[in-house]
């Protein structure tokens, strides 16, 4: 049995702490649990990850919404200030689109 501890803390202290030893046994065998079940799976991810489906599926999408959006403005006979400013806010989020496609490739190892 355990041996019961009592701690006697005065009234005007507000925290009190204590030090305790812990055994720790952990497990380090190796179980075969068989096959991966998910390997091909892993596999297609890996490939999506290869081909950079994604970046790419936004950047056509981008270019897509940059040109009908400068299509639409160039056609106004007087642009607005608040049209202006959307132009601006969609080219200049090309910038950012393209440098983060350019930054998010692979590294070599």
């Amino acid at each position: 049995m355990d041996k019961e501890e009592k701690i006697v803390v005065p009234a005007d202290v507000k925290e009190i702490s204590k030090k305790v030893k812990v055994d720790l046994e952990v497990d380090t065998s190796v179980k075969d649990l068989g096959p991966n079940p998910y390997v091909k799976i892993i596999h297609m991810a890996r490939a999506v990850d290869a081909w950079r489906i994604f970046p790419r599926l936004f950047l056509t999408v981008y270019i897509i919404l940059l040109y009908k959006c400068v299509i639409w403005y160039m056609n106004l006979a007087q642009p607005s200030m608040e049209q202006s400013g959307l132009i601006s806010i969609v080219v200049g989020a090309g910038a950012a689109w393209f440098g983060l496609y350019t930054g998010s490739s692979k590294k070599i190892k």
